[in-house]
């Protein structure tokens, strides 16, 4: 399939998703928007790819929302907010929710400025890489908004709450350096080697059964909203949910036994 304002390309069993709208910093018009969950659904379709790694190009991941209409057919005389909230979850509301409920794990290569809708982009990740170039902004309040986008949702959950409040109530940028030490970034590299490093750590997530990591994922995510009991009967469903792989499960106990490197194939 072809995109418009992004690219998808695919290494090994990594896909790697390029917003390409240098000009605006990859700002998220509908377009980019429609994309985005286009190229989710594709990715979780494909049984041969086992992680995403979204990036930008050029000095930009993301500037966040871009509010000028950017389809031929929009009407030019409607407001950006009519025009383009598509539903219920407002129109940059639904890409934070496709990535995060994506089946396959996700890394952000933060390759430049992720700022709004783009920082909640970054969030929605599991995985954030980034270097000294990678600048966080939550912006929201200096356009008179609360976060949207997910942001109110993702990133309490990866900083804490005090931590998150001052990122919201300042909207200050969060250089790379800051962004480790915060926890916004889980690894830092040298901006050349961005991409490389983000590769890098696809191919090692990869290697592993992909239906014990799909299970992991949703196992995690379900338990950051619930009480230990709970946790533990998800836990136990997410056991049984990652033995309908037989040929991984009956590969990881010989590649024990004979002390070699498993291969797995979902299967």
């Amino acid at each position: 399939m072809s995109y418009q304002d992004l690219t998808l390309d695919f290494e090994g069993h990594v896909a790697v998703m390029t917003l390409r709208r240098p000009e605006k910093l990859n700002a998220l018009g509908d377009v980019l928007h429609d994309e985005i969950n286009a190229v989710c659904a594709e990715v979780d379709a494909n049984d041969e790819v086992r992680a995403l790694i979204i990036t930008g190009e050029g000095r930009g991941f993301s500037a966040g929302a871009d509010l000028t209409p950017s389809r031929p057919d929009a009407d030019p005389d409607a407001l950006p907010s009519q025009s383009q909230r598509l539903d219920q979850y407002g129109w940059v509301g639904r890409q934070g929710k496709t990535v995060y409920q994506l089946n396959k794990p996700t890394i952000a290569a933060v390759n430049g400025v992720a700022v709004g809708a783009g920082m909640s982009l970054a969030l929605a990740c599991d995985l954030r890489v980034g270097s000294p170039e990678s600048r966080f902004k939550t912006t929201f309040i200096e356009r008179n908004l609360s976060p949207d986008s997910g942001m109110s949702f993702f990133l309490p959950r990866i900083i804490g709450y005090a931590r998150a409040m001052d990122l919201i109530f300042t909207s200050r940028f969060v250089m790379g350096p800051e962004a480790l030490e915060l926890g916004l970034l889980n690894r830092l590299v040298e901006h050349d080697q961005l991409l490389d490093e983000s590769l890098a750590l696809a191919n090692q997530i990869a290697k592993w059964p992909p239906v014990a990591m799909r299970s992991a994922k949703r196992t995690v995510q379900r338990n950051l909203q619930v009480d230990l009991d709970t946790a533990l009967i998800n836990e136990s469903s997410g056991l049984q949910f990652s033995g309908r792989a037989p040929h991984d499960a009956a590969e990881s106990r010989a590649s024990f036994i004979e002390q070699r490197e498993p291969h797995f194939t979902g299967q």
